[in-house]
């Protein structure tokens, strides 16, 4: 009966876990592309940014986001350990809120970057490296599904928000439209955080599942590395190669697709556009709960690689994109994004254990977002240098996915080494 009990509430935290990454990622991150194209055309008219830098002040604004969602994982990956989940993400969800106001209030460039920093913020007590240690706290046989779907939860916010907010921004205008979202975090996301977010706990007397968190703070008695411990090896360091190369594409894909659908080439309409947004998130989606399913019965490594090499196939379909064949790539990417995605989370894990998962996690999540910014300044440079045409930007996406899924293979080979020596 306990055990059934614990199951049970471990799946009420991952449906609210789930439902933190819908609301957090979806407003900060995947349901933000939309607002674009009249945040840029409202502050090149009022003379704010000027027009040949507009691309990258679009780019820029979303890498400050990511870069802070990556300082602050680190941070809240070392806070895990000294705190408890639920007032870190109470924290996050006043950043995150009062990161939209601002935003919606905003006429200058500055405030925009401020309150892009301060929704970047809140993804670290709220966004998935967080959410990922406290459904690891409370699962053992079914890790892989369970995070698997987690992760569906940045999916289905990518998915979303963009069909919420483009009517709202066609009828209200943008600003309206962002302050009319942001009540989701104050209304629905901060509530089920207060009253349904806990710690399991181990009753005096009983077994604790191996490598199973309590409601005690110190991690002396977890299973796995300490984070000094883990970048000892050269292990480590490939699978954060491989974070980097995968989120460079990944960026490009949910922050700048949308904009490069919209430019004079290829030229599909600002609702046909916000539609495929929603189409890239339903279809990752997918793939990340395939791959988190499949990770529980399969090799873990071979899922990893198989969705890297699906997400290389379809960035080559970039260096011929038009307005006939754009699904061709943006389907296919989809899947092997979204695979990628969940089972490196869950290689964190399975590589290094959950003593000091939070901080290896964060740091994890810090060199996936520095290879994302990276990517998305050099797309918005090469844009900009080409007046809004981004083709020349698609080669580098596509050389990183090729890069991205090289890595990968990288890591089945180092892993299957060491487990033939300790073999």
């Amino acid at each position: 009966m306990e055990k059934t009990d614990r199951e049970l509430s471990g799946w009420v935290i991952v449906a609210v876990a789930t439902l933190a990454l819908v609301v957090s990622n979806g407003l900060a991150i995947g349901g933000l592309p939309p607002f674009y194209k009249p945040i840029r055309e409202e502050f090149v008219a009022l003379g704010v940014v000027e027009t040949t830098r507009a691309e990258s002040f679009i780019a820029n604004s979303a890498n400050i986001t990511f870069l802070m969602s990556g300082v602050f994982s680190l941070l809240g990956g070392w806070l895990i350990t000294r705190f408890r989940l639920r007032p870190m993400m109470i924290l996050g969800c006043i950043l995150l809120g009062g990161g939209l106001v601002l935003h919606a209030l905003a006429y200058d460039a500055e405030t925009v970057y401020l309150a892009r920093f301060l929704m970047g913020a809140s993804l670290g007590f709220i966004g998935v490296a967080p959410c990922v240690v406290l459904v690891s706290r409370w699962f053992e046989e079914k890790r892989g599904t369970a995070i698997g779907i987690l992760l569906t939860g940045t999916s289905f916010g990518g998915f979303l928000i963009p069909l919420v907010a483009a009517p709202l921004i066609a009828n209200y205008g943008w600003r309206n439209a962002m302050l009319a979202t942001s009540s989701l975090v104050w209304i629905v996301l901060l509530p089920a955080i207060v009253f349904f977010v806990r710690s399991p706990h181990v009753s005096k007397g009983s077994s604790q599942p191996r490598g199973a968190l309590t409601n005690v703070r110190s991690s002396d008695t977890i299973d796995g590395a300490t984070l000094r411990q883990a970048l000892s090896t050269p292990l480590f360091w490939m699978l954060a190669a491989c974070a980097a190369l995968i989120f460079y594409p990944i960026f490009f894909t949910t922050q700048q697709f949308v904009l490069s659908l919209q430019s004079s080439k290829i030229g599909v309409s600002a609702q046909t556009a916000a539609v495929t947004q929603s189409a890239l998130f339903a279809m990752s989606l997918g793939g990340k709960f395939l791959a988190g399913f499949l990770s529980d019965r399969f090799n873990a490594l071979r899922v990893f690689v198989v969705c890297a090499f699906v997400m290389f196939l379809a960035s080559t379909v970039l260096l011929m994109l038009t307005a006939n064949n754009f699904l061709l790539f943006l389907l296919p990417f989809a899947l092997g994004y979204g695979g990628t995605f969940v089972v490196l989370q869950r290689l964190v894990a399975d590589f290094f254990g959950r003593r000091e998962a939070g901080k290896i996690l964060g740091l994890i999540t810090l060199i996936e977002v520095a290879g994302a910014a990276i990517g998305g300044r050099i797309t918005g440079y090469l844009a900009d240098k080409n007046g809004g045409d981004y083709t020349n930007a698609f080669y580098g996406v596509a050389i990183a996915a090729c890069c991205a899924f090289l890595a990968t293979l990288a890591v089945y080979f180092l892993q299957s080494r060491k487990n033939v020596s300790a073999g």
